[in-house]
């Protein structure tokens, strides 16, 4: 059975801290409406006495790359993203990827203690004892140790920089770790 590769999409595949007037280099940028971003935005507006002002798209930042390079990998490919099932429309067909698992998350979203990442529970709890990799920008060493001690299989916790993205060496270091944990 293949580790699962956990992906998120706003720091990952969507360098998002990038400096807003330059695109990196390899990135094509789309103006998306995912109906949850209309929806935070709209109450946002209405919050700010502005309910019938237009919700401006979210521009979103890809690399075509990175699907065919994602779906390289020997991998079972899984989005574990905010995005959750809005990725499968507007982010995988974008790279090419077919429709992916979706690790969806509970409401509301808690920050545990310690420094945990809220997500770390549930995407070890998701995993149930398989092996995988989770590539985000949030993640730190308290995630680490937290799987370390939570969950049994081996498992790779790849932070990436949300101003560049997935590169050259985070592709290698997920290939790699499959290699070493054969």
């Amino acid at each position: 059975m293949r580790p699962l590769l956990l992906i998120d999409v706003d720091g990952p595949l969507n360098p998002y801290a990038a400096k807003p007037p330059r695109r990196p280099d390899g990135y094509t940028t789309h103006r998306l409406l995912p109906a949850t971003w209309v929806e935070e935005q709209r109450s946002l507006l209405t919050q700010l006495g502005m309910p019938n002002r237009r919700v401006k798209p979210l521009r979103v930042w890809l690399n075509p790359d990175h699907g065919p390079a994602l779906a390289a990998l020997p991998y079972a490919l899984v989005w574990a993203t905010t995005w959750q099932h809005e990725a499968n429309e507007y982010i995988g067909p974008v790279l090419g990827l077919p429709e992916l698992p979706v690790i969806t998350w509970p409401e509301p979203r808690t920050e545990p203690a310690g420094g945990l990442y809220w997500k770390t529970p549930s995407i070890v709890t998701w995993a149930a004892g398989r092996p995988f990799a989770w590539i985000d920008d949030e993640i730190t060493d308290a995630d680490r140790d937290w799987v370390r001690t939570h969950h049994d299989a081996p498992a790779l916790l790849r932070r990436i920089d949300p101003a560049v993205g997935l590169a050259a060496e985070d592709f290698a270091a997920l290939a790699a770790w499959v290699e070493e944990s054969d």
